[in-house]
This record gives C-alpha cells, structure tokens and sequence, in this order.
C-alpha cells in the first residue's frame, strides 16, 4: 500500500450519471489495502458528512477519527453511527481518517485521542451524522415512489414503504440522495429502539490484524525510500557536540548520516544497517547537569519535602487543626516510581518532504499536534502537510507527546537526505530516553476521634508536573497547581469533614508525559491503600467503612457493591487466599476491583479479579471488558514489575528481559460486570487501571499483615 491520498483536496461534485455528490469530504486511503477505491467508485458514493459514505453496492464506510491501538475504538464509533443509520452491519466498515479539521473532535478542539474521551465526546457527532444520512436516504425513497415520507420506514440497510412494503436499498439510493439538501438537526433514536448499541459485537479491525492486512506505518513503503535509526544524548539534557561518521559510512547498506535536532541520523537501505550504522558512530556529547541524576537521591529529596506542606490543591473544613485536635492518628508514605509506556510496537513514522508538500504516515494519538510540528520540521505550512493515519500497537499516551518526537526526526530526516525516510526507535531507544510517568511520593495522615471515625486528612504529594513548559500548561496549571498531579486526590468522595492535599512540583530533567490514567495511577494507590489502613486500624470491614464514607455517592456505592457481591465478599475465601477491594472514579467513569491472592514461594500470585463497571450507557459490552480485562494487565505490571531507574543521569532499563511484563500465565482470571445505565456513555481505556494495585495490595495485607507502600512490589516487602 503506497498511502497515496486519491483525492488530496475537498471535493464538492453535483451528480452525475452514475455520481454522487461529496460535501467537504476527503478521500482515505482504505484501511484494508486492497480494497482502496478508485475515483471512479469514489464518485459514486453517498457522502453527506465527512463521517460516512454509502457505495452503490450499499457497502457502508465510517471515517474514524481517533487512534485505533488495540482499544477497539474503530469497532464502536463505527457502531454509534450505524444505529442511527439504521445500517446492516454485516455491511460496515471503517477507515481511518487523516489529519484535517474535519476531523477534530468537537470537545477537544483538535484530532486527539486520550483521556478515555472517543466514545464519550464522539458519540453525538457520528449519531448525528448517521441520523442526517439516513434521512437523506429515506427522503430520496420517498420522493422516487411519490409517497410521503412519514409512510418510510428503514431496517438494515433497507428503506421500506410501510404501506405496500415496496423497498430499496441505501446503494441503490446513493445517487438520488446524493443531491437533496442535508437537514438540520435530525432527530435521534430513542434509547429504547436500539438494535446494536449495547449488544456484544466483534471488532472490524480483528480480520485485518490476524491476516496481516493491517497497515501500520512500519509496513508503509515509498519508492526511494530510506530506514533511519538516531543516536541520542546518553542522558538527559544532553547536547550534541560533535560526531565522526567514517565508520557509520562504512557499514554496508548506509547510505547517509546527518544530523538533526535530536542527534545524529544514520539512513540506510534497511533497519539492520541503519542500527549498525548508528552504533559505530563516534559521538560526543555534552551532558550537562543530568550526567548526575539519581533516582534514589531523588527518593530521598521527595521524602524530605513531603515532611513539609506544599501549595495546597484541595481544602475543606481545617485539617491541621483536626488533626492536632484527634484521639488517634496514622501516618504512612508511599513511592512510585517512573514509569515508560514500553508499547508493544516501537515508535516509527514515514516521511517524505518535496518540493510542493509533506507527507507523513504515523500512527499518532495526536494527529493535529503532529501535523504542525510536521510542518514546522519541515518548513511549510500545516495545510501542506498530508497526514496519513495508520495502526499502531499501543499508545498508552506515547504517542501524544506535545513535541511529536517521533514525526519531527521523520521529517528533518526527510528534508535533510531528500527522499522519504522511514524512522525507527528501537525499545531501547525508547526505553533510555523517551517519556515518563513521574515518580512520585506521598505522606498521607488522619485522624480518628475516640469512636473511629475519621476526622482529618492530610496527603502532600511530591512529584513533576507533566504539563509545565508545555502548550497545555495554561490549561492544566492554576495557582502552580498541575491538576494531572493531584487528580483522584482532591475533592474525595468519602465524607470526612476536614481534609487537604497539597503538592511539591519538583524540577528534574527527566522528560515526564501521561502514562495510561495520568495522576491517578499514582492517587488511587495512596488513597484507597491507607483507607485500607483506617478500616483495619479501626476493626472495620473495608467494604463497610467505604459504604460508611460514601452513603452520600450512589454510582460510587453502586460498582463498589456489586463487586464485592459477584466476588463473595464477605464469605471465606478459598485456602491459602485472601480478597481486597478498591474503588476508583476517572474519566467520568466509575471502576470497583476485588482481588483474589495467595503467595506461592513467597511470591504473590493473583488468581482472581472481580471488576465493576459504570461507564454509563454501554455502547460495546465486548469492548469494555475487553478494555477492562487489559487493564488489568497493565496495573499489576506496574505493581509487580515495572520501574525506571537511573544511574549516573542514565536509565538503567533497556527491554523486556529487565523491564518486565506481566506473563500470559500470570494473568488472573477476570470477570467484568456492567452497570446498567442510561447516563451519557463515559470512558473506559484508562479507568480500569488505578484500583488495580490497590486491591491487590489490600488483599496481600489480609493474606499476609504485610503493607506495600512502595512500588514495584518486591517479595521481600511481605517478609520483612
């Protein structure tokens, strides 16, 4: 597949014999390749957004303008638009939509995906769009057979005269409907009428990926075209001094080596020699003060400054004096440390620079970002930068970076050797110096009156703000407060009458970014850990104290319970296992784990996670517990496994072998149930992951007395 836009502009074309009409739309490149119409198809299609189109053989295409990395977004967005539609199903596809303002999503105000919003910010755009096709579609029925349009009625893919069940098909109804006006807010189904949202439906995308006809844009090929691999600062900060590339040179297959922002590029007929290349250059760098950094006396400065209040982010009633004023108090600390994506598929981009335009195909979470620092990189204006979306294997928020690290060495690599060039980091690369999750500390202290009821919380959180210095900053940072820090911190759901939390932002070199659920991978864990601690401190049932605390917060009480009830909570165990639970709200979305643990050889084994979801209105049950159940995954490889630490200003992880993941044979059976709801539909990508390490925790210090404080968890910490 070359990537080749068909039509590069927006058409408009009034119909013709055997046309259509096309109203601000872009033509794709087919997300299966061999199926990439031509422009004489193209023509003949049904396109009265820039959502959806209809062909003549009644075969139904939803433009897709988020990342599909695994989540199945593709799936859904494509199932909210055919309910509206009324499509057959059997008869939907999708492709993925380039960069374009057609395609940002109206809640963000660009082409994004992250925050777990597709669903919930997309869903009235592509219903609307679907309701407005359809209508067009049963008005040009309607006006052929001479009836009214109120006697119209449709069914997959089908409109009907109820009256004499004369029908017709959407493709045979393209051309006409092609050249009646568009209306004007449509009215949408009701709820009750729905015949696919709701119901469990297979990806679209699962064909494609298990016959290798999914295109990623490690499998985008241009005549011409060039492999690069880049050498980069050993630690962070540093600056290229100075390279000798006669032995790069002189390894067979490359071609060029230049230099660019980021470092030195070695550019090759293929991968292998462009990494041989890039590891016999001789570079010098000047490290500058990172040479020196140290994740463990990071640790240590953290947990001295939480000894002290920071900038106060949340306040209600007076914590310090309730907590002076307490019967009984209960101090702990907690660690967390940095974080990397690790994504499954390394970070790649094609670029190709020419003299009239950019071209760039990537698989990007941050499509509108990428397309402008493209066109800075590259020297032209953003209007001239083609932005092809491809596959990717796993975002996790890698791939939105606020400086498009990868898309930029594309391009710059491509305007300094002239010909398209295929970039490629290798998980090492990524691994020593791409983004983080930040490490954190937190000090959290209550008090208790002489009954056991909690009276004052304070929790001081100390970490780097992933937002400063960025374009986002204005929007995240008020009064020096970063709200990805202390979200799921502040403005608690449990009813305690003074609380506070504050923040140290600190100021460290290492580059910092969202990592799947942002802040409250690290709040959830503090937070529902040392509530854990309070129900034990006070004799109380966690289950009971939480449902004390949050009498007040239905949905909160609602997943909470009906968690514990599937799992059992409250009758004994199996032998050898104990149960903890922990409840979290992210991303509009409400999430209860309980885990089921033993310890074999000392070592924690997870057998079992009974999950609760209020997502609200479901749109894929399949997806969402498919989301939840990777979810899972990802928060015990992080509880288990996953640190970043450095040395000497250098991180000391470079793959898979010591940057661990959670092994197929490791993972716990999970069930997942659903709330009903008819509340708008919320995320689920991100909200599974938070309450993860927490139950887990919780259910090891039942099993064990022990208390994890400090993450990963290390089989020691349930000896000592």
């Amino acid at each position: 597949m070359s990537g080749t836009l068909l039509r590069r502009d927006f058409l408009r074309v009034s119909a013709a014999a055997g046309g259509g009409l096309l109203l601000a739309f872009r033509w794709l490149p087919s997300a299966r390749a061999s199926e990439a119409p031509d422009a004489a198809a193209a023509a003949a299609d049904f396109a009265p957004n820039a959502w959806v189109r209809i062909a003549p053989d009644g075969r139904v295409t939803v433009l897709i303008n988020k990342a599909e990395m695994g989540q199945g977004v593709s799936t859904s967005l494509s199932m909210l638009l055919a309910e509206e539609l009324d499509a057959d199903w059997k008869m939907v596809g999708f492709e993925l939509a380039p960069a374009g303002k057609d395609y940002v999503d109206p809640t963000m105000h660009m082409q994004v995906t992250g925050g777990s919003s597709s669903v919930a910010n997309m869903s009235g755009p592509l219903r609307q769009a679907g309701a407005t096709a359809r209508a067009m579609l049963v008005a040009a029925a309607a006006k052929g057979w001479g009836v009214p349009e109120a006697q119209c009625i449709t069914d997959s893919g089908t409109v009907i005269h109820a009256p004499s069940s004369r029908s017709r098909g959407y493709g045979e109804l393209a051309v006409e409907a092609a050249v009646l006006p568009v209306p004007q807010d449509v009215p949408l189904k009701d709820p009750a009428l729905y015949r696919l949202l709701g119901r469990p439906t297979p990806r679209l995308d699962t064909p494609d990926k298990v016959f290798g006809r999914a295109t990623f844009a490690l499998d985008v090929r241009r005549p011409g075209m060039l492999v690069a691999v880049v050498a980069r600062s050993p630690v962070f900060g540093g600056k290229l001094k100075s390279f000798d590339d006669s032995a790069a040179r002189a390894v067979p297959g490359v071609k060029q080596v230049v230099a660019i922002g980021s470092g030195v590029a070695v550019l090759a007929s293929g991968f292998w020699a462009a990494r041989r290349g890039r590891d016999a250059l001789a570079v010098e760098w000047d490290l500058g003060p990172g040479a020196t950094l140290s994740t463990d006396a990071l640790r240590e400065e953290y947990r001295q400054k939480a000894q002290t209040p920071g900038a106060v982010a949340w306040s209600v009633g007076d914590a310090a004096s309730a907590l002076a004023g307490a019967a009984r108090t209960l101090t702990a600390e907690f660690e967390l440390p940095y974080l990397a994506h690790a994504t499954m598929e390394p970070l790649n981009a094609v670029a190709e620079v020419r003299a009239d335009g950019t071209e760039v195909w990537a698989g990007s979470q941050f499509q509108t970002v990428d397309q402008a620092a493209a066109a800075q990189a590259a020297g032209c204006r953003p209007d001239q930068v083609t932005f092809h979306s491809t596959f990717l294997g796993g975002g996790f928020g890698r791939r939105a970076n606020p400086t498009s690290d990868y898309v930029v060495e594309a391009v710059q690599c491509s305007k300094a050797a002239g010909v398209p060039v295929q970039l490629v980091w290798t998980r090492e690369d990524d691994l020593h110096g791409g983004y983080y999750r930040p490490l954190w500390h937190a000090r959290i202290a209550a008090g208790l009156d002489a009954s056991g009821a909690i009276t004052a919380w304070q929790h001081t959180i100390v970490g780097q703000s992933i937002t400063a210095g960025t374009p986002f900053e204005p929007y995240t940072i008020k009064n020096g407060i970063d709200s990805t820090s202390v979200e799921g911190a502040i403005e608690l759901p449990y009813a305690i009458p003074n609380a506070q939390v504050d923040l140290h932002t600190t100021q460290v070199p290492v580059t910092t970014l969202w990592w799947r659920s942002v802040g409250h991978t690290h709040t959830a864990f503090v937070v529902e850990s040392f509530l854990d601690d309070l129900a034990h401190e006070t004799g109380t049932d966690p289950l009971e104290l939480r449902r004390r605390l949050l009498a007040a917060q239905p949905r909160w009480l609602g997943v909470l319970n009906l968690a514990a009830a599937k799992a059992g909570w409250g009758s004994p165990a199996p032998p050898g296992r104990a149960r903890g639970l922990a409840v979290h709200h992210s991303f509009k979305t409400w999430v209860a784990h309980v885990a089921e643990v033993s310890l074999l050889e000392g070592v924690p084994r997870v057998h079992r996670v009974t999950s609760a979801v209020d997502c609200g209105r479901v749109v894929n049950p399949d997806g969402v517990k498919a989301q939840v159940e990777g979810a899972v995954g990802f928060g015990l490889t992080a509880l288990l496994y996953s640190a970043i630490t450095i040395q000497d200003g250098r991180v000391q992880q470079s793959n898979f072998h010591d940057y661990r993941m959670l092994r197929i044979h490791e993972m716990p059976e999970v069930e997942v149930h659903l709330v009903e709801s008819s509340e708008p539909s919320t995320g689920i990508g991100e909200p599974g992951v938070p309450p993860v390490a927490p139950a887990v925790c919780n259910a090891l210090f039942a099993l064990t007395g022990k208390r994890i404080r400090r993450l990963p968890l290390r089989p020691e910490d349930l000896r000592a």
